[in-house]
């Protein structure tokens, strides 16, 4: 990625370079164009709403749209606001079940396109915050869109080419038929409620089977880190995610990129020992997530006096709610830790049902910036923010200016870096409180009470404003209000916060650098990458507590008390 976005001689350069500049040639695009960050921000802030527009528009008019076999209905104007803000901002959330929503066209032509281009925002973002660090004297950051096209062209098309193509291998389905119509083996009774409000009983005798174009939206979910499914159940459907070798393969996609973009940072600036040590400190706050949500998972309920829960041949142990028995408490443990990690929000178990401590884990991941490798671009430059404010409070501490890799960190960049910061915690306990304090509208699609409900509306705000998309599926989020209020945060949650960190990237461009004294602390050490996770668990853990002890942290104790929600 690193020669990629420097344009340096790639292998892949007879392939892919005329393929960029026919793309450039048919755009109009100017490669050598530099752009200062106000210029880039704009860009960045006209194509999103242009191409989050379109997706609303291909939403409101399916029903009239090819590729529709099942002939879906157009999306409801909330709902289609909703998933076009999501999938513009690489958040994915879903208030609608896909299968029964969205035709094949709308899932390619827009919910697809937005996994590749949302993705490549994020690079393009976090390429423009490196070069901002490793620059001198400069008054540009690059260009958005040759940042953007190399991101897609170079790195996202041709992972997910191979990337789908092992998927199918393991059974993920391709296709382009109508939904299946199977015969059940044994009928099933149902009780459904008609409109006009009676109940009735129907005897089903069949099942219809979804189906449609998946690997190759699998491929760009996991990928890109958007995490958005083309079934309801998301990776624990067995048409997404079938094997134990293919959810190990969606695993390690969601951390590949943004895993190796700690490698990019240090290449980029030389100072490849700064990039391990970023990479050491996101590996440090990933292995603590990984263990308590397991260690908590594995654990027996103690409400559940009657049921067996010991490890045997007929149970796996520990709670075992909401998750497939082919995946199990490991794996369902380890990927709501990668998945919340790494801003991708996908899942293979239903978080709602985790223990207390279990549900903190993914709950803190994303409370703490998605910065544990994070989205693809956004948790690097996002990490990179909690870096300007560690170097700021070193300086502090021994009396001196700070200084990063020979800037000085003025108070300019540490007002905006404090701005970043507080965005976040603004938007999720602001919609959070607000939401509480309007019964009708926030609680009345709310299926548990208590502090379990209150943390599946924290969690709902916390995902959207980090742009995870995951949720605590008690919460019945396909309202009015819901579908307004996330989409707020959603759109927040990611351009408001990306506008200060292009103001530090554009700053940090136009300085000199300064020769290392004795006072300049060193951010490749050890030291610093405990200094790092400290300043991040600190900030995270001062702005969010005061909420997680009245949500998983109380059900946990009345849990023990004997007491449910």
């Amino acid at each position: 990625m690193a020669r990629v976005f420097e344009r340096e001689h790639t292998w892949a350069d007879v392939i892919f370079r005329p393929l960029e500049r026919l793309v450039y040639r048919l755009t109009g695009i100017d490669e050598t164009h530099e752009m200062a960050w106000t210029e880039y921000a704009v860009v960045m802030l006209l194509f999103s709403l242009v191409t989050m527009l379109a997706t609303y528009a291909i939403e409101r008019l399916q029903q009239w749209l090819p590729l529709n076999p099942q002939h879906l209905a157009s999306v409801a104007p909330d709902l289609a606001l909703n998933t076009a803000a999501s999938f513009t901002t690489n958040t994915n959330w879903q208030s609608y079940v896909p299968e029964t929503t969205m035709s094949y066209l709308t899932q390619m032509l827009t919910l697809a396109y937005h996994n590749f281009f949302s993705a490549a925002v994020g690079m393009a973002l976090a390429v423009a915050l490196i070069r901002g660090i490793s620059r001198r004297e400069s008054k540009t950051l690059g260009n958005f869109w040759v940042d953007a096209t190399r991101a897609s062209l170079w790195v996202l098309l041709p992972g997910c080419l191979i990337y789908a193509l092992l998927l199918v291998s393991q059974g993920v389905v391709q296709n382009f038929r109508p939904y299946d119509q199977a015969k059940l083996v044994q009928a099933q009774t149902t009780t459904v409620t008609g409109s006009d409000g009676k109940m009735t009983t129907q005897t089903v005798t069949t099942q219809s089977i979804a189906q449609g174009p998946v690997a190759s939206q699998e491929a760009i979910k996991m990928l890109g880190t958007n995490g958005g499914g083309f079934f309801n159940t998301n990776s624990a459907h067995p048409f997404e995610n079938p094997t134990p070798l293919s959810n190990l393969m969606q695993m390690f996609s969601i951390f590949l990129i943004p895993a190796g973009l700690t490698v990019t940072l240090g290449r980029m600036t030389r100072a490849p020992k700064h990039g391990w040590a970023v990479f050491a400190a996101m590996a440090a706050l990933f292995f603590v997530g990984v263990f308590v949500a397991y260690y908590a998972e594995a654990q027996t309920n103690p409400l559940l006096h009657s049921v067996d829960q010991h490890v045997s041949t007929a149970q796996a142990g520990g709670n075992m709610e909401g998750k497939e028995v082919r995946f199990g408490i490991a794996n369902s443990a380890l990927f709501a830790t990668v998945t919340t990690d790494a801003s991708c929000g996908a899942v293979n178990s239903m978080h709602d049902s985790f223990m207390p401590l279990g549900g903190l884990v993914p709950m803190v991941n994303i409370m703490l910036g998605e910065v544990i490798f994070g989205g693809v671009g956004a948790g690097l430059y996002g990490m990179l923010i909690f870096v300007v404010l560690a170097v700021f409070i070193a300086g502090l501490m021994v009396g001196r200016t700070p200084e990063y890799l020979g800037k000085k960190i003025e108070s300019y960049d540490v007002k905006m870096a404090m701005l970043y910061v507080l965005i976040f915690p603004l938007s999720i306990l602001g919609f959070s409180a607000v939401t509480l304090m309007m019964p009708q509208l926030g609680l009345s699609s709310l299926a548990n009470t208590g502090p379990h409900g209150l943390s599946e509306i924290l969690y709902d705000y916390t995902s959207a404003t980090g742009n995870n998309g995951s949720a605590f599926a008690g919460l019945n989020a396909n309202t009015h209000w819901y579908n307004l209020s996330l989409s707020a945060a959603m759109l927040i949650g990611r351009f408001l916060m990306i506008v200060p960190m292009l103001a530090i990237a554009g700053s940090l461009a136009k300085k000199k650098l300064v020769p290392p004294s004795p006072g300049t602390f060193p951010v490749h050490t050890p030291l610093f990458t405990v200094l790092l996770v400290g300043v991040v668990l600190i900030v995270g853990a001062l702005t969010f507590f005061p909420a997680i002890s009245l949500g998983p942290i109380l059900e946990h104790l009345m849990m023990h008390a004997g007491k449910s929600f």
